[in-house]
């Protein structure tokens, strides 16, 4: 498949738009200013991550998953469309997919440390302590670990790790 190139105006415009409704809480006005993006831009990764929050902020899973799908299609070397597949599965009560989704690219993405949080959080729903606090490790070596270590003891995906550590 042919890679994304960059947007051009109009398209940059109306996607603009779309964030500037997103963030003002205008879910419907921003679709509306996705739909106006040419036909030939609606799969550029930029577009689709658009698309994935206004799902998600409605909580339509199955449509964030779709929509992850295709940005892994047009982008796989972006972290964005696997983490945000993996992210829907587990929303749908998928997790082993959310898990094998992330583990089958992991190591295309070295540095990536939300990749590895996000399989701690997968393993320890899937009861796999040991697992979790393996990548856990992990994603604080590959990112900040004061801010990770705060966001995952709020994290109630990963309370069954705490609280067997307890």
């Amino acid at each position: 498949m042919k890679r994304a190139g960059t947007l051009q105006p109009p398209d940059t415009h109306h996607l603009s738009s779309a964030i500037g409704w997103i963030e003002l809480g205008d879910l419907a006005e921003a679709t509306l200013d996705l739909g106006r993006i040419s036909p030939s831009s609606r799969v550029h990764p930029d577009v689709l991550e658009v698309h994935w929050q206004i799902h998600a902020k409605t909580k339509e899973w199955d449509k964030c998953a779709a929509v992850a799908r295709q940005t892994t299609i047009a982008a796989p070397e972006n972290a964005f469309g696997w983490i945000h597949l993996s992210f829907a599965l587990h929303e749908l009560k998928r997790t082993q997919a959310a898990y094998d989704n992330l583990a089958s690219v992991l190591d295309e993405f070295p540095e990536e440390w939300l990749m590895r949080y996000n399989l701690a959080c997968y393993s320890c729903q899937l009861g796999n302590l040991d697992e979790a606090k393996q990548w856990l490790t992990e994603a604080r070596r590959n990112g900040g670990a004061k801010q990770i270590k705060s966001m995952a003891q709020d994290d109630p995906d990963l309370a069954p790790l705490f609280q067997a550590e307890k």
